[in-house]
Protein backbone atom coordinates (compact mmCIF):
# COMPACT_ATOMS: atom_id res chain seq x y z
CA UNK A 1 0.00 0.00 0.00
CA UNK A 2 1.75 3.15 -1.17
CA UNK A 3 0.91 6.77 0.79
CA UNK A 4 0.41 10.10 -1.42
CA UNK A 5 2.76 13.10 -0.55
CA UNK A 6 -0.29 15.22 -0.07
CA UNK A 7 -1.47 12.42 2.54
CA UNK A 8 1.77 11.83 4.55
CA UNK A 9 1.93 15.75 4.66
CA UNK A 10 -1.75 16.03 5.86
CA UNK A 11 -0.94 13.45 8.70
CA UNK A 12 2.20 15.52 9.88
CA UNK A 13 0.28 18.56 10.25
CA UNK A 14 -2.79 16.55 12.39
CA UNK A 15 -0.11 15.21 14.33
CA UNK A 16 1.28 18.45 15.03
CA UNK A 17 -2.11 19.88 15.97
CA UNK A 18 -3.11 17.59 18.92
CA UNK A 19 0.89 17.04 20.26
CA UNK A 20 1.80 19.60 23.09
CA UNK A 21 5.11 21.06 22.31
CA UNK A 22 8.28 20.48 24.07
CA UNK A 23 9.26 23.52 24.73
CA UNK A 24 8.18 26.97 23.44
CA UNK A 25 9.30 30.30 24.75
CA UNK A 26 7.06 32.94 26.63
CA UNK A 27 7.01 36.19 25.50
CA UNK A 28 8.05 38.73 28.12
CA UNK A 29 5.52 40.63 30.43
CA UNK A 30 4.25 44.23 29.88
CA UNK A 31 7.31 46.64 31.72
CA UNK A 32 6.12 49.67 30.68
CA UNK A 33 4.39 50.37 34.04
CA UNK A 34 7.09 49.76 36.33
CA UNK A 35 8.66 52.71 38.68
CA UNK A 36 12.31 51.80 37.97
CA UNK A 37 13.54 50.54 34.39
CA UNK A 38 13.55 46.89 34.02
CA UNK A 39 15.65 45.19 30.88
CA UNK A 40 14.43 41.53 29.49
CA UNK A 41 17.93 40.46 29.88
CA UNK A 42 16.84 36.95 28.96
CA UNK A 43 19.32 37.38 25.78
CA UNK A 44 22.24 37.27 28.08
CA UNK A 45 21.73 33.76 30.27
CA UNK A 46 22.31 30.66 27.95
CA UNK A 47 19.39 29.63 26.44
CA UNK A 48 18.39 26.92 28.15
CA UNK A 49 17.69 29.18 31.10
CA UNK A 50 15.44 31.19 29.11
CA UNK A 51 11.64 31.04 30.81
CA UNK A 52 9.51 28.54 28.51
CA UNK A 53 6.80 25.98 28.39
CA UNK A 54 7.89 22.86 28.53
CA UNK A 55 6.65 18.94 29.14
CA UNK A 56 7.76 18.09 33.03
CA UNK A 57 6.51 15.12 34.70
CA UNK A 58 5.38 15.65 38.53
CA UNK A 59 2.63 14.72 40.54
CA UNK A 60 2.38 18.12 42.32
CA UNK A 61 -0.89 19.57 41.31
CA UNK A 62 -1.18 22.40 38.93
CA UNK A 63 -0.54 25.85 39.88
CA UNK A 64 2.48 24.45 42.44
CA UNK A 65 6.04 25.95 42.15
CA UNK A 66 8.94 23.08 42.47
CA UNK A 67 12.50 24.75 42.89
CA UNK A 68 15.03 22.17 41.32
CA UNK A 69 18.61 23.32 42.89
CA UNK A 70 20.78 21.11 41.36
CA UNK A 71 19.88 22.10 37.90
CA UNK A 72 19.34 25.57 38.87
CA UNK A 73 15.62 25.72 37.38
CA UNK A 74 12.37 27.18 38.87
CA UNK A 75 8.48 24.99 37.55
CA UNK A 76 5.25 26.68 38.01
CA UNK A 77 3.12 23.44 37.47
CA UNK A 78 0.26 24.25 34.31
CA UNK A 79 -1.27 21.08 34.26
CA UNK A 80 -1.53 18.23 31.49
CA UNK A 81 2.42 17.58 32.15
CA UNK A 82 3.45 20.57 31.08
CA UNK A 83 5.00 23.42 33.37
CA UNK A 84 6.62 26.69 33.09
CA UNK A 85 10.73 26.57 33.20
CA UNK A 86 12.58 29.56 34.69
CA UNK A 87 16.26 29.41 35.01
CA UNK A 88 17.61 30.64 38.67
CA UNK A 89 20.25 31.40 41.24
CA UNK A 90 20.14 29.23 44.53
CA UNK A 91 22.35 28.90 47.21
CA UNK A 92 25.52 26.65 47.76
CA UNK A 93 24.95 22.82 48.88
CA UNK A 94 25.03 23.64 52.74
CA UNK A 95 23.46 27.55 52.25
CA UNK A 96 19.89 26.85 51.00
CA UNK A 97 16.60 25.29 52.39
CA UNK A 98 14.71 22.36 50.89
CA UNK A 99 11.01 21.19 51.84
CA UNK A 100 7.60 22.48 51.24
CA UNK A 101 6.11 26.29 51.91
CA UNK A 102 3.46 28.16 50.72
CA UNK A 103 3.41 32.15 49.29
CA UNK A 104 2.46 34.19 52.68
CA UNK A 105 3.17 37.53 51.88
CA UNK A 106 3.73 38.97 48.06
CA UNK A 107 6.11 42.09 47.26
CA UNK A 108 6.74 44.45 44.33
CA UNK A 109 9.93 46.40 44.73
CA UNK A 110 10.45 45.02 48.16
CA UNK A 111 12.48 46.69 51.05
CA UNK A 112 15.50 44.12 51.88
CA UNK A 113 16.80 43.60 55.29
CA UNK A 114 19.92 41.57 55.47
CA UNK A 115 20.54 38.26 57.13
CA UNK A 116 22.51 37.30 59.70
CA UNK A 117 24.43 34.99 57.16
CA UNK A 118 24.53 38.60 55.24
CA UNK A 119 26.22 40.30 57.86
CA UNK A 120 28.59 38.03 58.56
CA UNK A 121 30.37 38.38 55.28
CA UNK A 122 29.56 41.98 54.55
CA UNK A 123 29.68 43.87 57.94
CA UNK A 124 28.87 47.40 56.43
CA UNK A 125 25.38 46.18 55.28
CA UNK A 126 24.25 46.83 59.22
CA UNK A 127 23.95 50.27 58.02
CA UNK A 128 20.47 48.86 56.84
CA UNK A 129 19.11 46.34 59.48
CA UNK A 130 16.77 48.71 61.06
CA UNK A 131 14.28 50.14 58.51
CA UNK A 132 16.34 48.04 55.42
CA UNK A 133 17.16 48.77 51.67
CA UNK A 134 14.26 50.92 50.11
CA UNK A 135 13.15 48.98 46.52
CA UNK A 136 15.11 50.17 43.53
CA UNK A 137 17.41 49.49 41.68
CA UNK A 138 20.28 48.84 43.85
CA UNK A 139 18.23 46.90 46.24
CA UNK A 140 19.34 42.95 45.64
CA UNK A 141 15.72 41.98 45.69
CA UNK A 142 14.75 42.87 42.48
CA UNK A 143 11.55 44.15 41.19
CA UNK A 144 9.60 41.44 43.14
CA UNK A 145 10.00 39.10 45.94
CA UNK A 146 7.85 35.87 47.16
CA UNK A 147 8.06 35.37 50.89
CA UNK A 148 8.02 31.30 51.84
CA UNK A 149 5.85 30.53 54.88
CA UNK A 150 5.40 27.29 57.10
CA UNK A 151 2.14 27.99 59.07
CA UNK A 152 2.51 30.83 60.33
CA UNK A 153 6.25 30.62 60.78
CA UNK A 154 8.78 33.11 58.06
CA UNK A 155 11.27 30.60 56.60
CA UNK A 156 13.26 33.88 55.80
CA UNK A 157 13.70 32.64 52.64
CA UNK A 158 12.45 34.05 48.92
CA UNK A 159 12.09 33.71 45.71
CA UNK A 160 12.78 37.20 44.07
CA UNK A 161 14.68 39.71 41.41
CA UNK A 162 18.24 40.33 40.67
CA UNK A 163 20.00 42.36 38.35
CA UNK A 164 22.42 40.48 37.40
CA UNK A 165 22.01 37.65 34.40
CA UNK A 166 25.75 36.42 34.94
CA UNK A 167 23.81 34.98 38.41
CA UNK A 168 21.49 32.53 36.53
CA UNK A 169 22.25 28.82 36.39
CA UNK A 170 25.17 29.43 38.97
CA UNK A 171 25.13 28.92 43.00
CA UNK A 172 25.90 32.38 43.71
CA UNK A 173 23.00 33.51 46.57
CA UNK A 174 23.18 33.50 50.34
CA UNK A 175 20.68 30.50 50.03
CA UNK A 176 17.17 32.43 48.48
CA UNK A 177 16.18 31.54 44.84
CA UNK A 178 16.40 34.35 42.41
CA UNK A 179 15.46 34.82 38.91
CA UNK A 180 15.57 37.78 36.49
CA UNK A 181 13.96 40.71 37.05
CA UNK A 182 11.64 40.02 33.94
CA UNK A 183 11.22 36.48 34.85
CA UNK A 184 10.04 36.97 39.05
CA UNK A 185 7.75 39.81 37.01
CA UNK A 186 6.31 36.62 35.16
CA UNK A 187 6.32 34.36 37.83
CA UNK A 188 4.68 37.08 40.32
CA UNK A 189 1.42 37.87 38.05
CA UNK A 190 0.79 33.89 37.64
CA UNK A 191 0.86 33.09 41.21
CA UNK A 192 -0.91 33.75 44.43
CA UNK A 193 -0.47 33.75 47.95
CA UNK A 194 -1.05 30.74 49.88
CA UNK A 195 0.12 29.07 46.65
CA UNK A 196 2.52 25.86 47.70
CA UNK A 197 6.31 25.78 47.19
CA UNK A 198 8.35 22.95 46.78
CA UNK A 199 12.24 23.05 47.08
CA UNK A 200 13.77 19.64 46.30
CA UNK A 201 16.96 18.75 48.14
CA UNK A 202 20.54 18.79 46.27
Amino acid sequence: MTISRRLFLASLAAAAAVTPALAEDIPAPDLSQEPFPVKDDENKVEYKYRRREMAYATSEAPGTIVVDPKWCFLYLVTGNGQAIRYGVSVGKQGRTWSGSATIGRMEKWPTWTPTPEHLAEFPKLVKYLNGGMPGGLDNPMGARALYLYQGEVDTVYRIHGTYDPSFIGRKKTAGCVSLLNVDIIDLFNRVQMGTKVVVLEY
